[in-house]
């Protein structure tokens, strides 16, 4: 009797299921060590234990995007091992931070199946909750993938698709209990800009770019133990090329994006996001900000700004899609969240 996992396939998945993820796992100040390694990542809040300390906080979390990927690796065997691609994410809330020493661990419901219409695919949604040692809650998203059909000849299964909500309102957001910002260093922080300084409507072009090295992206998706073939597997694409995992490209904008933004300091909700195109080693992905939306929060001098985050592999700016509405051919990502900074 065979003793491995070849994954799960479409016809797998059903409406309703809970699924208990394996490995839990514990995170110390080495996983910030290698994540800043990994990135150019440079906001103080997850950078200085005394920084984080004068905004309220117990010490310097864990940078929001590394406790993401730590709670979508652990989803990656049972999710998305067989995946054809990660379509998009929606209403994600970052509920509390993660700081060294916390254990997490991945449970996720499935909300929504569809089968396309050539039958050797599908689309899961799922909604996952990364909880750590206490079993609170420190992540909540929605994520949907297309997966292979192993039995061509397995019933497609009633379509449900998840109504989501196309943006969190400000009032969603979760705020790190005793954040305050009153006496925020402007000064250490690297930015004199503050909340008050930024409109709706406002591009930013970061400037700065990073080429994607093999190797990073290797000790990245280890890392996050995502086990996803397309990423490990040189055989798997009919290319014969290992698909950069997008939660990589995710954090180097996120990282790129300091130049301008370096008072964006916690990443509060996701709206959405969409991996536009493939990224392989050897792109450059540079990247640039729209300020969508602004609001004030009830915590002291916290204000959250909704950003479009695009990551791109030909240096454009402010160009998203062609006449077609399609995105154009160097568009990498387009992530739609809110942050939080000083107002």
């Amino acid at each position: 009797m065979a003793k491995t996992n070849p994954g799960r396939f479409f016809e797998d998945y059903r409406l309703g299921e809970v699924i208990e993820h394996a490995v839990p796992r514990t995170v110390g100040e080495g996983e910030r060590a290698i994540y800043h390694a990994l990135y150019p990542a440079r906001h103080a809040l997850y950078s200085s234990d005394m920084f984080a300390a004068e905004c309220g906080l117990e010490g310097s979390p864990l940078d929001d995007l590394a406790a993401f990927h730590v709670v979508f690796g652990k989803t990656v065997p049972d999710i998305s091992l067989n995946a054809v691609a990660n379509l998009g994410y929606g209403e994600g809330r970052w509920l509390r931070p993660v700081y060294p020493g916390d254990t997490l661990r991945s449970v996720s419901e499935v909300i929504g199946l569809k089968q396309n219409s050539n039958g050797r695919t599908g689309v899961v949604w799922v909604r996952t909750t990364g909880l750590n040692q206490m079993d609170e809650p420190v992540l909540r998203y929605v994520r949907w993938v297309m997966v292979r059909k192993s039995n061509l000849d397995a019933p497609a299964p009633e379509t449900v698709v998840p109504d989501l909500k196309p943006a969190l309102d400000a009032a969603d957001l979760a705020i790190p209990e005793g954040l305050d910002f009153t006496g925020y260093d402007f000064a250490l922080a690297g930015e004199p800009h503050r909340w008050g300084d930024y409109a709706v409507g406002e591009v930013i072009d970061h400037v700065d770019g990073v080429t994607i090295e093999e190797a990073e992206h290797m000790i990245a998706t280890r890392l996050w133990q995502n086990t996803a073939k397309v990423h490990f597997d040189a055989t798997f694409r009919p290319d014969g090329q290992r698909l950069i995992y997008g939660g990589h490209v995710i954090s180097m904008a996120r990282a790129l994006s300091f130049n301008g933004l370096a008072n964006a300091q916690m990443i509060a909700g996701l709206n959405g996001g969409a991996h536009a195109n493939p990224c392989f080693a050897g792109l450059t992905v540079k990247a640039w900000s729209e300020v969508l939306d602004k609001a004030e929060t009830p915590a002291p001098g916290v204000g959250a700004l909704r950003l479009r985050l695009v990551a791109t592999s030909d240096g454009s700016v402010g160009e998203l899609k062609d006449a077609d509405g399609k995105y154009r051919p160097g568009v990498l990502l387009d992530l739609d969240y809110w942050a939080l900074m000083p107002i």
